[in-house]
């Protein structure tokens, strides 16, 4: 069985604007994430960055992507409107989506959820995080433990503007007393997407081991299926019964009689 294919796209704005977050990811955010997941054997990597032509998501890479790994945090309006679409239609069609972090605040994210995606409660602290497992049983979380304890991470809180998720994998826990829907997974249409909650770039999230395990589990199950193709439109029956055949009859028939 060929490897998987996945994309990791990132906005790439942080670490070449600021230098504690160049030194802390010097390949990138989206460098350490396709790093691992290559080095696992989990998938093929392309890594591409916004600042490529089409925001680096041409048509003809998406694709070819299975799935695609998605980090932005303060340069969401700079995806272009078409691009958004095609990322849109190629999840309906079967592709997986991750989104990491502040990618909650994504246009694409907005359009699947149909919701103001980027409302919730958020603080810069530095405070502790428990992320912890509430469904154990779940492809998400196989091989974490009951609980991912980062001594530091982004305080994100409720009320978060989404839809109830399909399965809700992870909720967590601040030291600042705030909870948060932090693991959720949905399916539109044909694809799967996942929004996990940890990874601000200002602390070494994309290094821990737990993290990573989620995000290579999580590319596992969002990758497509290759079920059947499915006919729509105006079709004939499936089945005609002998008195159908004998008896035609259009729905006209059936209001004004034979």
């Amino acid at each position: 069985m060929s490897k998987l294919r996945v994309t990791v796209w990132n906005e790439y704005v942080h670490e070449q604007k600021f230098e504690a977050v160049a030194k802390l990811y010097p390949k990138g955010i989206h460098g350490a994430i396709g790093s691992y997941l290559q080095e696992q054997g989990i998938a093929d990597v392309t890594c591409v960055t916004m600042d490529m032509p089409e925001n680096g998501l041409p048509q003809e890479l998406l694709d070819n992507t299975d799935v695609l790994v998605w980090w932005g945090h303060i340069a969401h309006h700079k995806v272009a409107d078409e691009v958004v679409e095609r990322v849109f239609q190629r999840v309906q069609a079967g592709m997986g989506l991750i989104l990491l972090h502040s990618a909650h605040g994504s246009k694409i994210f907005a359009r699947l959820m149909g919701t103001n995606t980027p409302n919730l409660k958020w603080r810069e602290a530095g405070e502790k995080e428990i992320l912890w497992v509430v469904e154990p049983g779940h492809p998400i979380a196989e091989g974490i433990d009951e609980k991912i304890v980062l001594e530091h991470e982004e305080t994100y809180g409720e009320r978060f503007d989404i839809p109830a998720p399909d399965e809700l994998v992870f909720i967590s826990w601040f030291s600042g007393g705030e909870v948060f829907r932090s693991g959720c997974c949905y399916r539109r249409g044909k694809g799967r997407i996942f929004y996990f909650q940890p990874g601000h770039e200002t602390v070494p999230t994309y290094y821990n081991p737990q993290i990573l395990k989620v995000i290579g589990n999580a590319v596992r199950w969002a990758a497509p299926v290759q079920g059947p193709q499915c006919v729509q439109g105006n079709v004939p029956p499936v089945v005609q019964t002998a008195q159908a055949e004998e008896h035609p009859k259009t729905i006209g028939d059936m209001y004004h009689g034979d």
